[in-house]
């Protein structure tokens, strides 16, 4: 079975999206990207055109934004491997996908270029359940941002990359998109902002929470926890079927609250370095 490779989003979507469709909570990564290039085009994501694949036969695919490293469905280790041979001139950082296919495609990479790889981050993808707010409730209220926060938005955004680890990439661009439909949710009290989360557009009836971050002078008031439940909420009414987020494993705090809210852990991903 043959990999194919496309920098026509189309393409993709025609040939690859119908079965990440049926499984649109594992797929939510791709599905999310693979329309926002579609609807904002091909440099979305940086100066170089994003690529995109499947594997004839076998549901399986992947895509990248380069400079950024692939992100990869559910596979087998065969798909995986396969894959990095044909990627193996391509001079990738690294590749992010559920555990063993991660593993399958860095063991087949290391064997065709002789360099290592280490694992930078493991994730943890949780689908909600029955949300189950906090009790008792955090003081305050949610609100959606508008433009006037575009400026706190960026700088809180930027705040949240070096929190978890990793350099801040288009903040603008991201914050710019969730503003645009109504993405982005504050939490205030006493009309002072202390706490956001963002949410995607809606596919196949997945919606997936990200950026939930409370500043350091906020935190340990219940903040992160009023503003998701209120994110989520706000995206049942809208008629969201599956809320999901993603938390890093190394984190013990945000995985506990997140499953307070009612959300339940599905499966889990690795990031994963290519080094010299």
């Amino acid at each position: 079975m043959v990999w194919h490779i496309t920098e026509d989003v189309e393409e993709f979507l025609d040939r690859a999206g119908g079965f990440l469709r049926t499984r649109p909570v594992e797929n939510t990564v791709l599905l999310t990207i693979a329309e926002t290039v579609r609807v904002q085009g091909p440099g979305t994501y940086g100066s170089e055109t994003a690529v995109f694949g499947w594997r004839g036969g076998e549901d399986a695919a992947f895509l990248r934004t380069p400079p950024r490293e692939p992100l990869l469905s559910a596979m087998s280790p065969d798909a995986a491997a396969e894959l990095a041979r044909a990627l193996s001139d391509a001079g990738l950082p690294g590749v992010i996908g559920p555990d063993a296919p991660a593993a399958a495609f860095a063991a087949e990479w290391e064997r065709l270029t002789g360099a290592g790889s280490q694992v930078l981050k493991r994730q943890r993808l949780y689908r909600l359940g029955t949300l189950v707010p906090p009790v008792p409730p955090a003081k305050g209220s949610a609100r959606v941002a508008g433009s006037a926060d575009r400026d706190l938005l960026v700088g809180w955004m930027a705040a949240f990359y070096r929190d978890v680890g990793e350099e801040p990439r288009q903040v603008e661009e991201f914050i710019d998109d969730k503003l645009a439909h109504s993405g982005m949710l504050i939490w205030e009290l006493d009309g002072r902002p202390v706490s956001m989360a963002g949410v995607t557009r809606q596919q196949s009836g997945m919606v997936r929470i990200q950026a939930v971050y409370t500043p350091r002078e906020h935190r340990g008031h219940g903040y992160a926890g009023a503003v998701t439940t209120a994110l989520t909420r706000a995206a049942l009414d809208a008629g969201a079927v599956h809320v999901v987020l993603f938390t890093d494993l190394a984190n013990p705090t945000s995985n506990a609250l997140y499953q307070r809210l009612g959300y339940v852990p599905l499966e889990d991903r690795s990031m994963v370095e290519f080094v010299a």
